[in-house]
């Protein structure tokens, strides 16, 4: 087989509201500009018939929408910001992109032609209610459901003509509590984890040969603060967890790092969770190279930076403030596949910027504007 609105307590309302949504001068290129690089995804989650916004990067960073953009999803966005990472992914194949449809209860595929434009595929009900997050391993893809009465994770085969098929026997179902975040897999596909933002806890399972589930001994694990919301596995190492958590309150976000076995048990390393000295850090980034890891703080309106020592323990360098984000606004962020740029969502104005990366260093670029009427949610690149 080839793998790869609903009504919330106040308490998890006022959660949302610290990790979703800010004005800049927008990167507009010009001829002068080197050739396309790659091309930047944004799901745009827009009320009622929902559409994917995508841009052409440059080998400067910089973005121009591609023509037609954007495009059709085919299902229905929420219209409002998500309490999630990872909305809208890249295929593992670089054929695809897959995004969700929280109005609709809906994932949708669209295949990515030469020029980066986009076109619909495939359209199915996402096995829950209000998918807010999506992870892909080499044709594998697992949805986390958020929706009350329909909260868990489901899995899909996607095949090479794009057609997401339901993986039987594959949905673990969530208490409506749960408000699961993020769900993704690691660099090798063995290992699954997802986010429990709404109890703060963590699932982690093994993924069998067909694809299947199978929880770790103790799972889901407490997480250690309020509010565990984005995650990465370490490009380089997929044995290291990273989570950011997001409600400890002002000035008191952390990142944790765990050790994932083989069964998916997760163990703590070092002195975690370590201190982020910011403000609801939402969103998780990773470098490529595995040395830095970036967190975007929505509540205070900056991008926190960490060196990763070679076990897993967090070193903070420092932030960097969004200047269009009036302190508050950014969300998910993406690396470019070059690693030189970084696409954050600010949502908040409905943009998308871009920061130069150096190492752990970071320096804004600008933005461009997304369509009328998005409510981003998530970033992809390819």
């Amino acid at each position: 087989m080839h793998y790869p609105p609903r009504k919330f307590p106040r308490t998890i309302l006022a959660a949302i509201a610290a990790c979703v949504g800010a004005i800049a001068a927008p990167a507009v290129a010009t001829a002068a500009q080197s050739h396309d690089a790659g091309y930047v995804y944004v799901d745009d989650n827009t009320s009622g018939q929902n559409t994917v916004a995508a841009f052409a990067r440059h080998q400067d960073g910089t973005l121009t929408p591609v023509a037609g953009s954007p495009f059709n999803a085919g299902g229905a966005g929420s219209g409002s910001g998500l309490a999630s990472q990872g909305a809208v992914q890249v295929s593992s194949d670089g054929r695809y992109v897959i995004a969700v449809d929280p109005g609709s209860s809906q994932v949708s595929v669209l295949r990515i032609r030469h020029d980066g434009t986009l076109k619909l595929v495939s359209v199915v009900s996402s096995g829950g209610v209000e998918p807010v997050s999506v992870a892909e391993h080499d044709g594998l893809v697992y949805v986390a459901d958020a929706g009350a009465g329909g909260s868990n994770y489901t899995g899909f085969t996607l095949n090479r003509g794009g057609q997401l098929e339901p993986l039987a026997d594959s949905t673990i179902a969530l208490p409506d509590s749960a408000q699961p975040g993020d769900v993704l897999f690691n660099s090798t596909g063995s290992n699954l984890v997802g986010t429990r933002v709404g109890s703060s806890e963590i699932d982690s399972f093994s993924v069998g040969s067909e694809g299947r589930l199978t929880a770790a001994p103790g799972s889901p694990f407490a997480a250690q603060a309020a509010g565990p919301f984005g995650s990465e596995f370490r490009p380089t190492d997929p044995s290291q967890l990273f989570v950011s958590n997001a409600h400890a309150g002002p000035g008191n976000g952390t990142a944790s790092a765990f050790s994932v076995a083989s069964d998916g048990t997760l163990s703590s390393i070092g002195a975690s969770p370590f201190a982020d000295q910011q403000t609801a850090p939402c969103w998780v980034e990773i470098t490529h190279d595995g040395q830095f890891l970036f967190t975007v703080n929505t509540g205070s309106g900056s991008i926190s930076r960490y060196s990763i020592a070679l076990d897993g323990t967090l070193t903070l360098l420092g932030s960097t403030q969004v200047a269009s984000q009036a302190a508050v606004g950014a969300v998910d962020a993406r690396l470019s596949a070059d690693g030189q740029t970084l696409y954050v969502d600010e949502s908040r104005i409905a943009a998308l910027g871009a920061f130069a990366v150096d190492g752990g260093q970071l320096t804004e670029l600008g933005s461009v504007s997304l369509p009328a009427g998005a409510t981003p949610a998530g970033v992809a690149v390819r």
